[in-house]
């Protein structure tokens, strides 16, 4: 198949939850500028509201959601409110507490790093997929991921093993749904600025010549490189790609690690490498 020139998703309804912020409004704003009908799933109402106006204002289409996508009967009224889904991205994920060691969390802790980083990607593609399929014309799911699913993240073991919970739920499904057209795939970014990781604010001044050891392509990411890598995803540019992940990281999961640290943490940014 040759994709035709011009907007990548004309004519396509995306949800995409977490969408006013960080990746997620990297991701709304790059579908829309493609033609895109963007849902903007967000907690935040005046986020959700921003990136729709931002959208409208540079002539695009999209509509805000205010929603917990932990909450089961919430995510049914997202669902509804979407409508005809052509594309599902699955973007909201957090790591939620300060680096801790195992044995000294709390199944409390457990609970809420599930329902934020794999309970709402089930909770979300099961209310929206059953339409995908019986409406028989494919589509697109993407679920950002993290680095962390594929190699160790000391101190976070539990976000870690959900965010590898997301890899294998990425190609199983990807698997039940591409007989129907609709392929399934995952990014995995990492060292990229967002509302969780302001790398603007953790790295002073003094550390910036560093940034070419800690990162292989010598900058740390933005929104709008994962939001291109998911565009890809999403569209028919990738029509023969599914049950993968696209490491959007800069080079890091190639190169190594984690690091301990003087003071018995440890670190993926080493100030003496």
């Amino acid at each position: 198949m040759v994709v035709p020139p011009g907007p990548l998703l004309a004519g396509k309804v995306a949800v995409v939850t977490g969408g006013g912020g960080g990746i997620g409004r990297g991701i709304s704003l790059t579908f829309a500028a493609h033609g895109a009908s963007v849902v903007v799933a967000e907690q935040d109402a005046a986020r959700a509201n921003e990136t729709v106006a931002e959208i409208e204002a540079a002539g695009g289409t999209g509509s805000a959601v205010v929603v917990d996508v932990t909450d089961p009967a919430q995510v049914g009224e997202l669902a509804d409110a979407a409508g005809a889904v052509d594309v599902l991205v699955n973007n909201v994920g957090h790591y939620l507490f300060k680096p801790t060691d195992f044995w000294e969390t709390i199944k409390d802790e457990w609970d809420a790093l599930y329902r934020v980083n794999l309970e709402h990607v089930f909770l979300v593609s099961r209310a929206i997929v059953p339409g995908m399929v019986e409406r028989a014309r494919g589509g697109s799911i993407v679920n950002v991921s993290t680095v962390e699913a594929f190699r160790a993240k000391p101190q976070s073991a539990v976000y870690a093993a959900f965010k590898g919970g997301v890899t294998q739920f990425t190609k199983s499904l990807a698997m039940e749904l591409g007989s129907h057209g609709i392929r399934v795939n995952a990014v995995a970014p990492d060292l990229t600025e967002t509302l969780q990781v302001p790398y603007d604010r953790w790295v002073t001044e003094q550390q910036q010549p560093l940034i070419p050891q800690w990162v292989p392509v010598g900058r740390f990411g933005t929104p709008d490189d994962i939001a291109g890598v998911v565009l890809f995803l999403a569209s028919d540019l990738s029509a023969f790609v599914t049950g993968t992940t696209v490491h959007a990281d800069g080079g890091s999961y190639a190169a190594g690690g984690w690091f301990r640290t003087r003071r018995g943490g440890w670190t993926n940014r080493p100030l003496d490498p």
